[in-house]
């Protein structure tokens, strides 16, 4: 039976590419209808596109093992931004206003306007998280209805290369896949796996990957900063293979020996650690190697909590991906940091039905896939397949000419002159126009009212005037009667 509403999502992770494809009812919990995934060490490295043939073809791939899975066309996707290339910058926009001048939504818009329009030397601006506004003096959340004579407006711009932007965009182009809303990856990660008390207390969201780690840091319900490193769980392999071994053999040996931190009364200076059935390393190089490269990733990760939040995150370090597995990461985190509050994210907040077992197995490393599928609120759902149809279909398009899509149409990410449009652009305009439909139907409204009241005077004018005519009329009626009564008295009298 062929699914007619689901949401599918694509993550482009450095190690692998995830589409998955679920329902999602209204109080937020998950149903997963299929997962699929494909590697991706050949063409994405540490989270962005650098060969753009085959992330098209990986990208085509997920694509049809979906279409399969589900027995049902795909019309668009949901796509997660991430990787070494994203970074937060702060922007302050001020205005100064005349005197007891109170602010308005309109005045806030503007503001943030201003801010969109900031242009970055090969940068893109993904989002933009407000931080607040200054007021006077005073610091506000929502300034709205205050009077004063200078406002500023306080954002967090999120950053993306240009060039890798666009390469992502091609890659989908390529595959002919239409883009329904393109997310920032770290974003959707926070809201599924955060509580609303972390968020609120402030904490560190710290997502351990394969090539990066993601560093997203909340205060009062408000993204603080975003910083992705160049570091991560293959970094740690690799050292382990400067042992003179393949890398798939030091990825074995991370999985059976490694330990984020170990005491140093438990190393035995006799043990030794089996490499193959010819060669072996000591316990304690192999603690060194390992905790040498945790350590360097820890110590960069705080190193990004900007120092004004020093002390002001009550609550604490939320570790998740696959490098949030290792064997006493929390210990590690708590060595390094001082913090002793630090929770391993599993899964998501929402509940998830699946029978996918790298999900049921909370190991975190589908967390930013469900992220994306929870941030969805279009159905990507198309026509039921035909079996006539060449699901193989190298072009990636239906055989059948008569396949209908349904769902609401994906947003294009190149408008008509070939320009690439960003997220935070596309918003932009989507804002804009509705600002411009509200415009038109208030002038609609307006023109109506005008209408109406011009009718209702023209209305009492003809009543009155009508009531004159119908008295005159009435008089002379009576008038004639009286004359014609007289005429027929006359004759009867002759």
């Amino acid at each position: 039976m062929a699914a007619k509403e689901f949401i599918v999502a694509i993550e482009l992770g450095s190690s692998k590419i995830t589409g998955i494809a679920g329902k999602k009812s209204m109080d937020g919990n998950l149903q997963v209808l299929a997962v699929v995934r494909e590697d991706a060490t050949s063409c994405i490295r540490k989270g962005v596109v650098y060969n753009i043939d085959k992330t098209s073809i990986c990208l085509t791939n997920i694509i049809k093992k979906l279409k399969t899975l589900l027995k049902s066309e795909i019309s668009q996707v949901y796509v997660g931004v991430g990787g070494q290339s994203i970074r937060s910058v702060r922007n302050v926009i001020p205005k100064n206003l005349p005197d007891d001048t109170i602010i308005t939504q309109d005045l806030i818009n503007e503001l943030m306007d201003n801010n969109r329009s900031m242009v970055y030397p090969d940068q893109e601006i993904l989002d933009a998280a407000t931080q607040e506004y200054k007021v006077g003096t005073q610091y506000q959340i929502d300034p709205v209805g205050i009077q004063c004579s200078k406002i500023e407006g306080n954002f967090l711009n999120i950053l993306y290369r240009k060039s890798f932007y666009r390469n992502l965009n091609k890659c989908f182009e390529n595959a002919n896949i239409s883009i329904a809303e393109m997310y920032l990856a770290p974003i959707a990660l926070a809201h599924s796996v955060l509580t609303e008390t972390e968020k609120r207390s402030g904490c560190i969201l710290v997502d351990l990957g394969a090539d990066t780690t993601t560093v997203s840091v909340y205060y009062k319900n408000i993204l603080r900063h975003l910083a992705v490193i160049p570091l991560g769980g293959n970094n740690i392999t690799k050292d382990i293979a400067s042992l003179q071994m393949e890398d798939s053999t030091a990825e074995q040996m991370k999985l059976d020996y490694a330990v984020a931190y170990t005491d140093y009364n438990d190393i035995d200076s006799q043990k030794t650690l089996p490499i193959d059935n010819e060669r072996s390393v000591d316990q304690q190089t192999f603690v060194d190697i390992v905790e040498a490269r945790v350590n360097e990733i820890i110590t960069n990760a705080w190193e990004q909590v900007p120092q004004e939040y020093s002390g002001k995150l009550t609550g604490g370090i939320i570790l998740t991906g696959g490098g949030s597995n290792l064997k006493e990461i929390k210990k590690a985190f708590a060595n390094i940091t001082g913090s002793q509050k630090i929770r391993i994210a599993g899964t998501v907040t929402q509940n998830v039905t699946s029978t996918d077992k790298e999900i049921n197995d909370r190991k975190g490393t589908m967390n930013t896939a469900l992220g994306l599928l929870a941030k969805g609120d279009i159905n990507c759902a198309g026509s039921a397949i035909n079996p006539k149809v060449d699901l193989f279909d190298v072009t990636g398009n239906t055989t059948d000419p008569n396949a209908d899509i349904t769902g609401r149409q994906g947003r294009t990410s190149v408008d008509k002159e070939g320009k690439v449009i960003g997220p935070a652009e596309l918003e932009e305009r989507r804002r804009k126009i509705e600002q411009q439909r509200e415009k038109e139907e208030a002038e609609r409204a307006e023109r109506e009212r005008i209408e109406r009241e011009r009718q209702e005077q023209e209305r009492a004018a003809a009543a009155k005037k009508g009531g004159f005519f119908t008295r005159t009329f009435g008089q002379l009626k009576e008038f004639g009667k009286k004359l014609i009564s007289e005429e027929s008295e006359e004759d009867e009298t002759k």
